[in-house]
């Protein structure tokens, strides 16, 4: 039998698939587990596999992709609107075969192996920053409750927090205390563990040429090089343009418009939340390095002039995220032409263009 299309909703031991003709009619529906879903597609010719990009949809998409198969993967939260009535396994599979008629719907790229393991690397160092940063905020109000006042920060807080538990006379009960030691113990771990993945997260980046065009860019350190080629491979040609691809992290403003009134509110915040965090971060970094510049008496040029110019007519949290904005701009355009950023090169680019459009 020969099936042009078949729509899969994916489950950990459960597979509901439909299978659709030439004229997107469904033909068959089936629910398999594990083992017979792998044979099913072992025994069919099938031109077309279409899932929610979910929780390991990026596996089965490489195995099917290796058997010759076209995969599409969808995002599932535009799949849902076509979800009819109510919400099972068979209307979840009938609302994909409907979702990739739609040709404004862009499917999400396969990832590698190596993409999903770098960000495995991210989502770990995360999980490690989070639980340091309670264990050390608890800490920290143990010592509040007792009459310590520690200091913020986590570098001069662990500091403080290790002299009192170290003090034999400290206010900090003994009852507490050899409990407080062992949390203490515990953040030093942490802290050696993530130094440990941000070591593999650079050697990975050595041998990335993307990660090193990416480091070129202002604002742009080693987990954002890394996080960023984790979710794009390094390969930007699937986006419209620069603009699309700040869109992407959620870095644009949500539009309220009808008629002749345009309203632009704040940033979208769709897509990668994480990236958009770093990539936030290091616009923030970059305004405070370069308002430390111009207190020292420096002259800035290019893109940190402009962010202080943004930050002198709005604010700093606007100006924050319209540079972050624009640094994502600029990912795009180095992962575009494989070439490092020059920001002398692109001032003159500028220049000439301005000087171009100028009336004669």
């Amino acid at each position: 039998m020969h099936a042009t299309t078949v729509a899969v909703d994916l489950a950990k031991s459960v597979f509901q698939i439909a299978v659709a003709d030439e004229h997107w009619r469904v033909v068959e529906t089936q629910r398999l587990t594990r083992s017979q879903f792998e044979r099913w597609f072992l025994n069919r010719e099938v031109g077309l596999v279409v899932m929610e990009a979910c929780g390991s949809a990026h596996h089965w998409a490489r195995w099917l992709n290796a058997l010759g198969i076209e995969v599409r993967l969808l995002p599932a939260h535009y799949v849902r609107a076509y979800v009819r009535r109510n919400k099972t396994d068979a209307t979840d599979a009938a609302a994909l075969l409907e979702a990739c008629r739609c040709a404004d719907l862009r499917p999400v790229r396969v990832k590698s192996v190596e993409q999903q393991a770098l960000q495995g690397l991210h989502r770990i160092r995360s999980l490690w920053m989070g639980t340091r940063t309670s264990r050390i905020n608890a800490l920290r109000g143990f010592c509040r409750e007792f009459g310590l006042a520690i200091p913020q920060g986590a570098r001069p807080g662990l500091e403080v927090l290790g002299r009192v538990m170290a003090d034999p006379n400290t206010a900090v009960p003994g009852l507490i205390r050899d409990s407080a030691k062992l949390l203490l113990e515990e953040v030093r771990l942490l802290e050696a563990r993530i130094a440990q993945v941000e070591r593999e997260l650079a050697n990975a980046a050595k041998h990335s040429p993307a990660c090193t065009l990416l480091l070129s860019v202002p604002g742009i350190g080693l987990l954002t090089a890394t996080a960023m080629v984790a979710a794009t491979s390094g390969d930007v040609t699937h986006f419209k343009d620069a603009r699309h691809f700040a869109s992407w992290f959620g870095l644009t403003p949500r539009e309220f418009s009808s008629g002749g009134t345009r309203y632009l509110g704040r940033i979208s915040k769709k897509g990668d939340r994480y990236l958009r965090m770093l990539l936030t971060h290091g616009a923030r970094s970059v305004l405070r390095a370069a308002s430390a510049a111009v207190e020292r008496g420096k002259v800035l040029s290019g893109v940190r002039h402009w962010a202080l110019q943004v930050q002198a007519r709005s604010n700093h949290n606007n100006a924050t995220c319209a540079l972050a904005n624009k640094l994502a701009r600029i990912c795009y355009a180095t992962l575009r032409d494989h070439a490092a950023f020059d920001e002398q090169a692109a001032l003159e680019r500028k220049t000439q263009r301005q000087s171009f459009a100028m009336p004669a």
